[in-house]
């Protein structure tokens, strides 16, 4: 359930339409500010905006002034608005209570409305909400508008970091068919558009937030509108002294005389270290209009085996005689991947492989239960092939571009279904229900980019009464998934992994497991860590992907250190014709065994990610904590570190150290700054425990 924001807006806007009733009153000073605890926004006489921080009782002016909220037509854009007046007040809303700023300029014909509100309990964040109105005689056809723009200044030289450190650091939130990076540094001529439609054929979605910080404090812009919007958050470095971030829309509409046009609502943050809190803020906001993560099962942070590695060829026999070693090893949930289907689209069974149909499926998950797993089914939502039977008995299931071909999902060579179209949900939630109930399967393993974001749909067969419907319906569509799951098995696992996409929020409180979803290296097992618990909170367990995706097809430390579930897709030589990274040889036999009882014993998935103690670009070696009762769990990470390191967050109180990797006692330290001096390649994980 979500709230209106336009009813809420509506509303308060009745309130001030009253000056003499609510207390607004004209203020005098030139320019315009409004201020919490942290934040101040401050506007200039046309209505240009900069942000400055306020931290450790010192201001910081983030950048200059700039025409930060702009709209723009065809042959012209406005970018001045010379001040008429201005108001500002106390308020009270489902939000808070806070202070709300209201200022009004003119260019021409048209009227620009802006007002910011800052909640006191979110002293970090500064929301956006603003109108232009055409007062002239003629239309006025707009093609965009821009909110929030800023540009970021580099720290001046002497309080930049020693060496060869970036200026700035960022969270870029598009996808991309490449499968970039979420954190980047930024360098000179960076760009990266961060359009939230879609990008590729398939590639498209991601969260409504980009951040940009330096060493001292950073910024974030974006927006946080209920639903999913087709907007971009561009982010550049257009020279070594400065980086610019911004919100925009390249929606079309026209304003006939008398009307107005509401931007998105969206919001400016500043923060201290990285981009963990202004993600952590903008979830806490969001949880306000009704956006709660879902609830994991007890068994979701068990040990994940997955067929995989035998690839789409996968034979039951295969699985079968792998379950012995999976058991022996410590995994606690079997992951029967593609391959098991007919096609994608008509998900039966495929007869070369189960010939007796339900009876031989059944028989296989019986099997997983009896040697002690849980049993998990890959499958791949909204897309089917074309020569599928789902597709020639049901053509209007199809999404349809503006020319009335079909949508092509190139990764799976088939064609997307409309997600708001209720003949499609239906048919997913009987697949749902003949997954978990008739076959006996205990959880889902949802792949594919393409369910990250789908495009606007033109089939005229779906009534919509926008294009847009089915991008904004995708989060509904996976409600109905996640929730026809819980309703036919209380506790089922809904695991979601967009390959590689950068997660939408909008669908993350429709599955009770996310996942590094294909990381191309083990940072982004790490980076991807971090921002998921900062999305999505503690209590959703993040599983690390396959081992064999990491660096050296081996690292558990990436996972295990930042608070992961382990998983692999290890296949036994004997059971395939061809040697690959996937072999469990007897070398890999014995870190599997190692460091699959290191996980269960420590069970860092349990714990508490403390995401603000460290800042995953600036401070090296790249540090993780987990605090889980009264013992702190740190991970570090460089390819060969010597020296100090610094073990943020505990009390002032002495604490033994032990490298529980090693087995290794590292002493004892005390108090709030301790230190040590180590050295290491590739990672060293402690554990930190109260004496």
């Amino acid at each position: 359930m979500t709230l209106n924001f336009w009813a809420v807006t509506a509303a308060l806007a009745l309130m001030l339409s009253s000056g003499s009733r609510t207390g607004a009153a004209d203020l005098s000073v030139d320019r315009p500010q409004i201020q919490g605890a942290n934040l101040r926004i401050e506007f200039d006489r046309n209505l240009r905006s900069r942000v400055v921080s306020r931290f450790d009782n010192k201001d910081t002016t983030m950048g200059p002034f700039s025409a930060s909220e702009t709209i723009a037509a065809a042959d012209k854009s406005w970018t001045d608005f010379p001040m008429t007046n201005q108001k500002r007040e106390r308020v009270s809303d489902v939000f808070g209570t806070g202070e709300r700023l209201v200022v009004t300029g003119r260019s021409g014909t048209l009227t620009k409305v802006v007002t910011v509100t800052m909640y006191d309990e979110f002293p970090t964040m500064a929301f956006f909400d603003i109108q232009y109105t055409n007062t002239g005689t003629n239309k006025l056809n707009i093609k965009g508008w821009t909110n929030n723009a800023y540009t970021l200044n580099a720290q001046n030289r002497n309080a930049r970091p020693a060496g060869d450190a970036p200026p700035f650091w960022s969270y870029q939130s598009g996808s991309y068919e490449k499968r970039p990076n979420w954190i980047v540094p930024l360098h000179a001529n960076f760009r990266q558009e961060n359009f939230l439609g879609m990008n590729a054929s398939d590639y498209g979605g991601g969260t409504p937030i980009v951040d940009v910080w330096r060493r001292d404090v950073g910024v974030a812009v974006g927006h946080v509108e209920p639903r999913p919007r087709l907007i971009s958050l561009p982010v550049s470095m257009p020279d070594s002294a400065h980086a610019k971030i911004a919100v925009t829309s390249r929606h079309a509409v026209s304003l006939a005389p008398g009307e107005s046009l509401h931007t998105l609502r969206t919001f400016a943050a500043v923060h201290q270290g990285d981009y963990f809190r202004s993600l952590a803020d903008y979830r806490r906001f969001m949880m306000k209009q009704g956006f709660q993560m879902a609830a994991p099962p007890d068994d979701a942070y068990g040990a994940i085996w997955c067929a995989w590695g035998y690839g789409r060829s996968v034979q039951p026999k295969q699985v079968y005689d792998t379950l012995p070693t999976a058991k022996r090893l410590g995994f606690k949930w079997v992951t029967l991947d593609d391959g098991w289907q007919n096609n994608v689209g008509d998900w039966e069974l495929d007869r070369k492989k189960f010939p007796h149909g339900d009876a031989d499926i059944k028989a296989l998950v019986d099997r997983i239960h009896q040697e002690g797993f849980r049993a998990q089914l890959w499958w791949s939502p909204l897309s089917a092939v074309p020569n599928s039977e789902l597709l020639k008995r049901h053509p209007e299931y199809a999404l349809e571009n503006r020319d009335g071909s079909r949508r092509k999902v190139s990764w799976w060579n088939s064609y997307y279904l409309c997600p708001a179209d209720q003949q499609v949900v239906d048919y997913h939630k009987a697949l749902v229900r003949k997954i978990l109930v008739d076959w006996g399967f205990d959880g889902l393993k949802l792949d594919g980019q393409d369910m990250n974001a789908v495009p606007a749909c033109y089939n005229p067969a779906h009534h919509h009464e926008r294009p847009e419907d089915s991008v904004e319906a995708l989060p509904d569509f996976f409600r109905e998934i996640y929730d026809t799951a819980q309703a036919v098995k209380p506790g089922a696992l809904v695991e979601f992994c967009p390959c590689g996409t950068a997660y939408s929020f909008f669908t993350m409180p429709h599955f009770n497991m996310s996942v590094a979803s294909d990381p191309t290296s083990s940072f982004q097992v790490r980076s991807k860590a971090k921002t998921l618990k900062a999305l999505m909170g503690d209590n959703i367990p993040f599983f690390g992907d396959h081992v064999e995706l990491s660096d050296g097809a081996d690292d558990f430390a990436s996972t295990v250190g930042v608070g992961g579930v382990v998983g692999t897709q290890f296949v036994l030589p004997s059971l395939v014709k061809k040697r690959s990274k996937f072999d469990l040889t007897p070398a890999q036999e014995k870190k599997f065994e190692k460091w699959l009882a290191i996980y269960n014993d420590k069970m860092l998935p349990r714990g508490q990610y403390l995401g603000q103690l460290y800042d995953i670009g600036f401070d090296v070696p790249e540090t993780h904590v987990i605090r889980k009762d009264q013992t702190m769990y740190y991970a570090f990470y460089a390819k060969h570190w010597k020296g100090p390191i610094e073990l943020r967050g505990l009390e002032d109180r002495k604490y033994s150290v032990l490298d529980y990797v090693n087995g290794k006692n590292l002493g004892t330290v005390s108090g709030r700054d301790a230190r040590l001096t180590v050295e290491f390649d590739k990672h060293l994980l402690l554990e930190v425990r109260p004496e």
